[in-house]
């Protein structure tokens, strides 16, 4: 019932850390930080921390091959269909704490349609984390079984799984985590189950031109669980653009939160803020919750940055 993996308002400013299938689907290098604080003034509040790196594999290296002493020839690079990424993260809810990493591999199929280009991707991820307990602070029974018999911390590796199609127009995605349903060998197994669950994600969005410049762009995003009906979310967003370099939107996440969020590019560098106005019974708990994600992408340019070339 309660939050097991990090939550992330702005999924649309780094899908990759939800779908193992995004990296390198547009072509870029991209750097990306997200810090999000949840639930703002309250003690042990979740608290993520990510940061993330994707590029598009060459499919050869940028060449310049010397025939003669006076003449050179010039090979350009080409962007493969490979993708790949990686990102580490550090999650921290209330005495829980999850670090770890993620190094993924995505395959792209690039079509051209009439006129309209497409990509299908397909993404793997492997990934490994520390789930460890710190009762620095915390208030227990000192003859807890669990916290005196038991190992407190333990390392987990497992598997993602993503697939999502593009164009220029809309995109939809869907992922799993966990796939192996790490174990955590924190208490009797005999007792306890002791499988992490495993979390499906379903993405969608649509490109939608309202008048020069400007840009409507509706989109959702579903979470659930092993635990299916009984765990399941939703974020329908609504982002408004101006000459892509500048946004505003506003998101609902169905029995939690309403999101506001505004976004700026500049040159490279991208710049996101969203605030959660909580909606629940924790509202009278909390001032909200906070997400800065800071990004910057290379390769926009074919002739200045010779060494990608998406398509």
């Amino acid at each position: 019932m309660a939050q097991q993996v990090p939550m992330y308002s702005q999924y649309i400013m780094n899908g990759f850390l939800v779908n193992p299938s995004i990296a390198g689907r547009d072509g870029y290098t991209t750097l990306n930080l997200t810090v999000r604080e949840q639930w703002v003034g309250m003690e042990g509040a979740p608290t993520t921390y990510a940061a993330s790196f994707q590029t598009r594999v060459l499919r050869n290296s940028y060449i310049t091959k010397s025939t003669e002493v006076r003449k050179k020839i010039v090979k350009p690079t080409r962007g493969s269909r490979v993708g790949i990424g990686g990102y580490i993260f550090s999650d921290y809810n209330g005495i829980m704490r999850r670090s770890g990493g993620q190094l993924a591999y995505a395959y792209h199929i690039m079509r051209n349609t009439g006129g309209v280009p497409s990509s299908l991707s397909f993404g793997l991820a492997f990934t490994a984390y520390q789930y460890a307990i710190d009762t620095k602070g915390a208030i227990y029974n000192q003859n807890d079984p669990l916290l005196m018999t038991y190992d407190r911390s333990v390392f987990i590796p497992d598997f993602n799984f993503g697939v999502s199609y593009a164009t220029n127009k809309f995109y939809v995605g869907f992922s799993m985590t966990n796939m192996l349903r790490g174990a955590l060998m924190l208490a009797d197994t005999s007792s306890v189950n002791r499988n992490e669950l495993g979390h499906y994600f379903l993405t969608g969005g649509v490109k939608i031109p309202l008048a020069a410049n400007w840009k409507l762009e509706p989109s959702a995003f579903i979470k659930s669980s092993d635990m299916f009906f009984t765990a399941i979310q939703a974020d329908v967003t609504a982002r408004v653009y101006y000459m892509e370099d500048y946004w505003v939107g506003l998101s609902y996440r169905t029995s939690n939160a309403l999101i506001a969020m505004v976004g700026v590019k500049y040159d490279r560098f991208y710049f996101a803020y969203a605030f959660d106005f909580a909606m629940n019974d924790i509202r009278t708990q909390t001032m909200g919750s906070h997400e800065l994600t800071l990004a910057v992408k290379f390769g926009e340019n074919a002739r200045r940055y010779r060494w990608i070339n998406a398509f």
